[in-house]
């Protein structure tokens, strides 16, 4: 049975990090090993950047072209001084450069898709390439041949049944060797690129292993395992041993960073438990999502910043009832906007959201027509999971709340 790994772009962001891949996998050698890796370090920021300067600054593209092209030939140089690596990276490079030299479509999503995928075809081929030059045998895969998606660009919508299908002829033709392939990439039935929602690479690694009942999954991070808050705004954080994948929907759902949302349902329908460990420290157990009764009520702290608390109110001072929730809610799936937290009053439908000017902008345009509209940007929601007044008091303190919502096991606020 296939073991899935998948590398973030921590793990890869520089040539020492290139390298200790290549060490954590000589340990599992004697393995049958789906290797899934994401765009290097902050790539996929870096591309968004240069998007958005095709779209709105195009005398910026050189110099955003270039930071995208030195990045990556400066690790191909550190890795290997005979020049191969970087003779691979060069025509991808010449091609996203094409690209940007032409005009954009105006479609931002495939655009978006378009451009943003180099970061994973950057980083894909500049390892699987320094793994040939030192002796790792393997089989390259583009991840939008196997990956089957709706064109539903930015937010692919998995075809389960073809990808399994494709996904599995690949592997039987090539299952004495490792295969090495891209997250966050999917593909059409036309061949139009595809990929499956920010940070996306984890879901890749959950998708694979659907498709050919592996044994496991393992996502190699910068942190011990899962932990009950993100360190960089709660430095206490502390690990969980293991949790059940119910509970990891929920804290997934609410945004902790640590695994994608969509990663769970299809791993828990196949009973394939997830481990995060650390890839600095790869024979230390770290944690485990799996079937098991979750009796760690640990508070956990999910901490949201740039979101938009929305209000709407009905310009006929109506009821936010069954018609004006349908219309609202049909506006945000239009828009593709995720609800973090939402409210209603007799008069009022409040919800708060992550910050995305373009998707924004449209959602207020769509909403104008038929209702009065105030927000406020800039806002913090801190979602609190197995809450204690202790817990509540630490994190919170005297900060101004602005929105409050609890239940019987979370409580969200706005602040």
């Amino acid at each position: 049975m296939y073991k899935v790994f998948k590398f973030g772009g921590a793990s890869v962001k520089d040539a020492e990090g290139v390298k200790n891949l290549k060490k954590i996998i000589d340990i599992y050698k004697d393995e049958k090993l789906i290797i899934i890796i994401s765009a290097m370090g902050k790539m996929t920021n870096q591309l968004e950047k240069l998007l958005d300067v095709w779209y709105n600054d195009p005398k910026s593209i050189e110099s955003n072209f270039e930071i995208v092209k030195n990045y990556h030939l400066n690790i191909a140089q550190q890795l290997d001084n005979t020049g191969e690596i970087t003779t691979v990276l060069i025509p991808i490079l010449d091609r996203l450069y094409e690209i940007l030299s032409g005009a954009h479509s105006n479609h931002y999503d495939k655009d978006y898709d378009d451009i943003v995928s180099f970061g994973e075809y950057l980083s894909t081929k500049l390892i699987s390439t320094y793994l040939n030059l030192n002796g790792f045998v393997h089989k390259f895969a583009c991840a939008i041949n196997l990956v089957k998606t709706d064109d539903s660009f930015r937010e692919g919508k998995i075809d389960w049944e073809e990808t399994e299908k494709l996904i599995c002829e690949f592997v039987a033709k090539h299952s004495n060797k490792t295969i090495i392939t891209q997250g966050f990439l999917g593909g059409t039935t036309k061949g139009e690129v595809t990929t499956l929602g920010r940070e996306g690479s984890d879901f890749s690694a959950a998708i694979f292993a659907y498709c050919l009942n592996a044994k496991e999954v393992t996502i190699w991070k910068d942190v011990p395992g899962l932990l009950n808050a993100d360190p960089k705004f709660y430095p206490d954080a502390i690990k969980l041993d293991k949790i059940s994948y119910q509970e990891a929907i929920e804290l997934a759902y609410y945004g902790a960073t640590i695994i994608h949302p969509k990663t769970l349902k299809p791993l828990q329908n196949k009973n394939i438990p997830l481990f995060v460990k650390s890839f600095l420290a790869p024979s230390e157990e770290g944690s485990i999502i799996s079937d098991v009764e979750s009796l760690e009520k640990t508070p956990s702290y999910i901490f949201k910043t740039e979101q938009i608390l929305l209000s709407i109110f009905p310009k006929d001072f109506s009821f936010i009832a069954a018609d004006n929730l349908r219309k609202i809610f049909s506006y945000i799936s239009k828009n593709k906007l995720k609800i973090n937290l939402m409210q209603n009053s007799a008069l009022s439908f409040t919800i708060c959201m992550d910050s995305k000017s373009n998707r924004f902008s449209n959602l207020l345009k769509d909403l104008e027509g038929e209702f009065s509209v105030k927000y406020n940007m800039n806002k913090k929601l801190i979602t609190i999971r197995h809450y204690t007044q202790e817990a509540i008091e630490k994190v919170i303190g005297n900060q101004l709340i602005i929105l409050e919502q609890k239940s019987r096991s979370t409580l969200q606020v706005v602040l």
